[in-house]
């Protein structure tokens, strides 16, 4: 059983869904997630109800509460020799107390942010799970202490990446090839293959593409009017609900940006970028290990922000940042720009994206931070490695 939250959890269940049915013909699996694990092969107790957020996470408990009472019932009926448990730690924990009550194996894969807030979550995950999967390089240090096996096995973005194909070839993004068919993924996504291009990536929740949305929508008409020749995707997360489609769709009415492209093939999205405005989270991190420079921007209700800033541990919020401290400790305090609240204006993307274009020397600079991240993550499979711990247990 693989039990995912979220858009982005959502993903890496579909791909290691992919892989464990490769390796294990007829094999049965259940799971909590969305269309991607749908056709990945997961017979779904139910659909994801992600929230984030005190104020947000109220307004999702009725749908929550639901799906939680549907795994249970299904921990007993479908009765799973392992379950996956995907993040999302309100959820998965409880969830893993029941699955440990029944005697079924728990492999806890990606770490609730216990370096940011609530360390003494280790202690807790160490006496429920079974198996961790982290998938930053920094995490498996946390667990050391807990005696529970726990193995950094790579990003499952990195796999997305690894398997997106131009044609029948193989596309691995990194500079030359890259450089050789974005003409080629511009015009499949119905793009101009000569003109400059922006990605706008407001997230998956309704609440941010409500927050995130107008200022980036503002932001790209200001930067179509200084630099004509731009055009403009837009990713869409398959899982988006019909709440948040009708939001993008009205923010987007409000503004004249012509040239925009609305598709839901995010990794050809940000391979055909120049530039990119990106909700915090996930999506960070994939821009930056495609080499994309970006400006990071998150809103939450002003309640919920001034709870954050009291109890997170941390000085940055976008994934590549925190790697760069955390990992990499870089010191050149060079980081990709965030801005967040009220600091996420037009004004304030304008006066970035217009130095990310004017200045090769610093865009280069910015790249450069990128690939530092990415050397983290390459060569490595995801998915793979966590089908071979699903395995281990089955086989203990």
């Amino acid at each position: 059983m693989i039990i995912a939250g979220e858009s982005s959890g959502e993903l890496y269940g579909a791909l290691l869904a992919k892989a464990l049915l490769s390796r294990n013909p007829g094999l049965r699996i259940a799971g909590v997630g969305g269309e991607r694990m749908d056709s990945a092969g997961v017979e779904l107790i139910s659909v994801i109800a992600s929230s984030f957020g005190l104020v947000e996470a109220i307004r999702t408990f009725g749908k929550i509460k639901k799906t939680f009472k549907k795994i249970v019932a299904a921990l007993t009926s479908f009765a799973p020799q392992v379950v996956v448990l995907i993040d999302y730690p309100d959820f998965n924990i409880p969830v893993a107390r029941e699955a440990k009550k029944r005697g079924i194996k728990v492999l806890y894969y990606v770490s609730p942010q216990v370096w940011a807030w609530r360390i003494k979550r280790v202690e807790t995950i160490g006496k429920l799970v079974d198996a961790m999967a982290v998938i930053l390089p920094f995490e498996a240090e946390l667990y050391r202490g807990t005696g529970i096996p726990c193995e950094f096995v790579g990003h499952p973005v990195m796999d997305e990446i690894a398997d997106f194909k131009i044609g029948t070839h193989p596309i691995f993004s990194f500079e030359e090839e890259k450089m050789g068919c974005v003409p080629i993924l511009k015009s499949e996504l119905g793009l101009y293959p000569d003109r400059p291009v922006m990605a706008l990536m407001p997230g998956s929740r309704p609440h941010e593409v409500q927050k995130l949305l107008p200022v980036m929508a503002e932001a790209a008409a200001a930067m179509k009017e200084r630099f004509p020749g731009y055009q403009f995707v837009l990713p869409v997360a398959p899982n988006l609900s019909a709440e948040a489609l009708s939001v993008m769709s009205n923010s987007l009415k409000e503004f004249d940006l012509q040239s925009l492209v609305i598709t839901d093939q995010a990794v050809k999205a940000l391979l055909s970028a120049d530039v990119a405005l990106i909700a915090s989270g996930t999506a960070t991190l994939q821009a930056a290990l495609l080499g994309v420079p970006m400006v990071v921007l998150y809103k939450l209700s002003p309640f919920t922000y001034f709870v954050g800033k009291l109890v997170v541990k941390v000085s940055h919020v976008a994934l590549v940042n925190i790697l760069l401290d955390k990992s990499v400790r870089d010191d050149s305090g060079l980081r990709i720009r965030e801005l967040l609240q009220g600091a996420a204006n037009k004004k304030n993307i304008m006066e970035e994206l217009s130095r990310l274009s004017d200045s090769q020397e610093y865009r280069n600079a910015m790249i450069s931070q990128m690939e530092k991240v990415r050397a983290f993550f390459l060569n490595r499979n995801a998915s793979l490695r966590v089908a071979e711990m699903v395995e281990r247990l089955n086989k203990g």
